[in-house]
């Protein structure tokens, strides 16, 4: 028997931060496909690019599927002489075939929402354009989660849910984010299920989020059209962020260095706008979810 590597501390920690992430994107997949919302072939479409999900067992996914269960989940393997064990990866063309005859698409996508993602540098707008969708009543606007502390004007439940460090590690650990990440020194988060629920319910949502989770919500959720709003300038979003009275020069000066890394990231991103005025922005937003 080969002897196991000797790891580091820093390689350990690093393993089992991996280990937590991929349990957390398959346990997010897994309630999507118990919800209807995710088909069989979507699902190893989206293993090709996510290992985590590449490196699910095939007999975990079936069991998702609703009305199914371990044991018929384990009696079609068996039909289809497909491993136990399998993991999606291993899976070879014709046992793809097979299982996706035995589990049709049935994920009526044209009865769901439009799932939106806005995001650009600070100070560009954000929070005012999905101000003023929310209140044209055409999207659902999911309010984030975050760690930082409140500003003066900010509601609890209605500009953020504010969380305590130990309540937001609770929500990651149990699954409980479409995407989280750093920002400023804070942490933020989309909660998953108010945004499932809508677009099941065919509402059209709308996510302003930072771009690191955009990124992450176009892995998981690669219908999602990914919009990064632009200022009409350089010298206006300066503007804009010095003139916030509740950032100390050193923050200012920091988010202004961000801003700067933040915009050569748009060419990630699906649509472009730049946020001239918000109302055109607006109407440019609801265009898209009349599209096809």
């Amino acid at each position: 028997m080969p002897t196991p590597p000797v790891l580091t501390d820093a390689q350990r920690a690093a393993a089992l931060a991996k280990s937590t992430a991929a349990r957390q994107v398959r346990a997010a997949i897994k309630a999507r496909v118990k919800a209807g919302e995710l088909s069989l072939s979507a699902i190893l479409t989206l293993a090709v690019n996510d290992e985590a999900i590449a490196k699910m067992r095939v007999v975990e996914l079936l069991e998702s599927f609703a009305g199914v269960g371990k044991v018929r989940a384990l009696a079609t393997l068996e039909k289809l002489n497909i491993s136990a064990t399998r993991r999606i990866q291993g899976l070879g063309v014709s046992q793809r075939e097979n299982l996706l005859k035995e589990f049709p698409d049935r994920v009526a996508a044209a009865q769901r929402g439009k799932l939106l993602v806005l995001s650009g540098p600070g100070g560009v707008g954000k929070s005012t354009v999905a101000k003023s969708l929310r209140e044209s009543g055409a999207f659902w606007v999911s309010i984030s989660a975050t760690t930082r502390t409140a500003r003066h004007n900010e509601v609890d439940g209605v500009d953020y849910f504010f969380y305590t460090d130990e309540e937001f590690d609770a929500a990651i650990k149990n699954a409980l984010f479409l995407e989280w990440a750093n920002f400023a020194g804070a942490r933020y988060g989309t909660p998953r299920k108010p945004v499932e629920d809508a677009l099941r319910n065919g509402k059209n949502v709308l996510l302003e989020i930072e771009i690191a989770g955009a990124k992450q919500v176009k892995e998981r959720a690669p219908e999602a059209i990914l919009i990064f709003l632009q200022p009409p300038s350089w010298e206006e979003l300066v503007s804009r962020l010095e003139a916030r009275g509740t950032d100390s020069p050193e923050r200012r000066a920091a988010r202004l260095e961000l801003a700067q890394e933040e915009l050569a990231q748009a060419g990630f991103f699906d649509i472009s706008l730049v946020n001239e005025r918000v109302e055109e922005v607006v109407a440019h937003l609801i265009s898209l979810t009349t599209s096809h």
